[in-house]
């Protein structure tokens, strides 16, 4: 019996004890890992549509002061009405604030994109400023 190889009792009970305090932080980690994922996700998609909504504000007319809103259409900006969107994100919610400046002929505009994540509302918030070229 003195040339047996094996682990001892010990051994073997401090690497389960090892293992019992390692596997739910890792557990944790990886858990931790997927909900940065979704949001950074959930982020670029905010900022793309917000992207989208200024390049629409900025090819449009100029605007009234004061503050709009909607839900995003299906089809991005610039395709046909009758593609069929694909990836595109939803419940996300878009509101435009147009704002004075010192000069007249110049708009500063803000564009918030809103969603829901769990019991909350995020919120990505862009904006540029748009000059009028007619008096």
């Amino acid at each position: 019996m003195v040339n047996e190889r094996g682990f001892t009792l010990m051994e073997v009970l401090i690497a389960l004890g090892i293992l019992a305090l390692a596997l739910p932080i890792l557990l944790g980690l990886r858990n931790w890992d997927l909900d940065l994922h979704a949001r950074a996700k959930e982020l670029t998609a905010a900022t793309i549509l917000a992207q989208e909504k200024l390049i629409e504000t900025e090819l449009g007319a100029l605007l009234p002061m004061g503050e709009t809103g909607g839900e995003f259409l299906l089809t991005p900006l610039g395709s046909q009405a009758t593609a069929v969107a694909t990836n595109r994100p939803t419940n996300y919610r878009w509101k435009r604030i147009v704002l004075p400046t010192q000069l007249p002929t110049v708009r500063e505009i803000k564009i918030q994109v809103l969603w829901p994540r769990g019991k909350t509302e995020e919120m990505v918030e862009v904006s540029t400023y748009v000059v009028s070229t007619s008096p």
